[in-house]
């Protein structure tokens, strides 16, 4: 008998787009190549104003000191991303925009525009599905690729299917990524960060004590802040330190799964599979303004803003084709303190009026004494819309307008306006 043929070695890809809502706006803007630029702050306007302005040239024309300055901010928005000209300063993703502007005052500053990252984002990853079929979705910038069994997958430790890739985004769409390249996610996730930007980085099993046990703890995704300072209070600071530690310390000091966990993430043992669809969990919509508002002196404002949200909501809902039952709220105020409140309802929904009178309800349950700095809105329990129809009329429900009255009350829905 011929002897079997050994199963070929698990190589997970992470790719991860290199400072994509930036490099999505050097597009539109390739004269700002090179140059610190934050994206942030307010609303999608600028391009608008640009444009009156200097209506006979086309965008990449139009000249650098028309472009708004960091230093020119006022405000308490918070950078989304930034080019790496612009992270050389210290100068990163949840940064106060009035900090930047201190570190790096001569940047450049974008507004965000996520219609069009969604639609790049949409673009690099119908690439990568028709290369590489097992993608498992991270979000508008990042994807975990099955290499294992993809034609090249395997050449290189899985190099050569990385540039493939990496050349078919950047023919396509003129973004860079980079590519890390492992035994499973855990190190893939790592690897990516080791050569950015445009970078391929490749991890075997043997690579684990040069190559990732000098890394700082926090390089292991799952480690946060306070689990890292709890670590180094205990002499612990690299993923090596913590591969010394024995299995009972580490779940006596951390909890029994989190100390498990960490055991088997500083060894780089991670058995978890790609995902090809995951059902989301919420869709929530929220926005910090520009100055501390009050629910009685700027119910106004609020109000618009407030109706907006449930409007995004329910675009955001529409779009994807969900319908939920659980709507709530987030309020934080301006001490920083936050609440959030929820309703479940007896039917789903995603109409922007019935989302904004179930969430006004929520906000009846919520204090509104001191000023906010920020409002949100979500929707929970979600199921896809066909399937909620079809168990509507398995269940032979009553019409969703009959359904409504029994939800809301007109005397409720006139006492949640006065809010705001």
């Amino acid at each position: 008998m011929k002897p079997q043929p050994s199963p070929p070695i698990r190589r997970i890809a992470h790719l991860d787009m290199d400072a994509f809502y930036a490099s999505v706006e050097l597009l539109r803007y390739p004269q700002l190549k090179g140059l610190p630029v934050v994206i942030g702050g307010g609303r999608r306007t600028m391009d608008d104003a640009l444009r009156d302005q200097y209506a006979a040239l086309p965008l990449h024309e139009i000249p650098l000191a028309a472009f708004p300055l960091l230093k020119d901010y006022t405000g308490r928005g918070v950078i989304t991303t930034a080019t790496y000209a612009a992270r050389q300063f210290g100068v990163g993703s949840a940064m106060g925009m009035m900090k930047a502007a201190k570190l790096c005052p001569q940047a450049i500053l974008l507004p965000v525009d996520f219609a069009q990252y969604r639609h790049y984002s949409q673009r690099f990853k119908a690439i990568i599905t028709e290369i590489a079929p097992l993608m498992e979705n991270r979000g508008v910038d990042e994807v975990y690729i099955d290499f294992t069994d993809v034609p090249g997958g395997q050449r290189e430790g899985g190099r050569v299917l990385a540039r493939l890739i990496q050349k078919a985004i950047f023919d396509d769409t003129g973004l860079t990524c980079s590519v890390g390249v492992a035994p499973n996610k855990l190190l893939a996730k790592m690897a990516s960060e080791f050569h950015k930007p445009n970078g391929i980085a490749i991890v075997y099993d043997t690579d684990l004590e040069p190559m990732i046990w000098p890394l700082a703890c926090r390089k292991i995704n799952g480690i946060g802040p306070k689990a890292d300072a709890k670590l180094k209070s205990h002499g612990i600071e690299t993923i090596g330190q913590l591969a010394a530690k024995d299995l009972q310390w580490l779940m006596d000091t951390f909890g029994q799964r989190t100390g498990a966990w960490m055991f088997d993430a500083a060894r780089g043992r991670d058995d978890r599979p790609i995902v090809l669809e995951s059902e989301p969990v919420s869709i929530s919509r929220e926005t910090s303004f520009e100055r501390d508002l009050h629910a009685v002196r700027d119910k106004a404002e609020l109000g618009d803003l407030f109706t907006r949200l449930c409007e995004q909501l329910a675009d955001d809902l529409q779009r994807k084709g969900y319908v939920g039952k659980t709507i709530g709220i987030k309020l934080k105020y301006e001490d920083f303190t936050a609440v959030t409140r929820d309703i479940t309802i007896e039917h789903h929904i995603s109409d922007a009026g019935d989302i904004r009178r179930v969430a006004g309800l929520c906000l009846k349950r919520a204090p509104l004494h001191k000023k906010l700095r920020l409002l949100g809105v979500r929707m929970g329990a979600l199921v896809r819309a066909e399937e909620a129809l079809n168990l509507r009329k398995k269940q032979a429900l009553e019409p969703v307008d009959t359904a409504r009255t029994a939800i809301y009350s007109g005397a409720e829905d006139s006492q949640t306006r006065q809010l705001f």
